[in-house]
């Protein structure tokens, strides 16, 4: 993300500790703080709790229109907030299969459900395989924490 990655080293105060922010067991996560679910050959992807969290409130959302082709660890679009414009970096090769409509419309869905309604876009991956090399839940806890 544009502020850099380093835009999200601290939770801006609020308590990680107490189960304040959400590390779903079922995705796999990035260094600059992106989620991914694997759905089939189909990977949903979308900015961690974290992220939301230190961007503050997101106000616009640029993406890649459908069948763009997006490479692993290279920008894939940008999130705005009231505090920045941070670059939303690609977890996996492949192609933009679906955009998300409703962050267009109510970009604060990314804010109010990061891991439901607020996902960015559905990548038809490459290599499925990929995706297993990205952090776990708790490998991406102790990057936050270790903040």
């Amino acid at each position: 993300m544009n502020e850099g990655p380093s835009g999200y080293r601290s939770a801006g105060g609020r308590s990680i500790e107490g189960g304040a922010v959400e590390f779903p067991e079922d995705l796999r996560y990035t260094k600059e703080h992106e989620w991914v679910r694997l759905e089939g050959t189909r990977a949903r992807v979308g900015i961690t709790d974290f992220a939301q969290d230190a961007l503050g409130d997101v106000v616009y959302v640029d993406l890649p229109e459908v069948g763009a082709r997006v490479e692993a660890d290279q920008p894939l679009g940008e999130v705005e907030s009231t505090k920045s414009v941070s670059d939303v970096y690609t977890p996996v090769t492949g192609s933009i299969a679906e955009r998300n409509p409703l962050v267009d419309e109510r970009p604060e869905l990314v804010n109010e459900q990061p891991y439901g309604d607020g996902w960015l876009v559905a990548i038809d991956v490459e290599d499925p395989a990929a995706i297993e090399r990205l952090m776990d839940a708790g490998a991406y806890r102790s990057l936050v924490e270790g903040s």
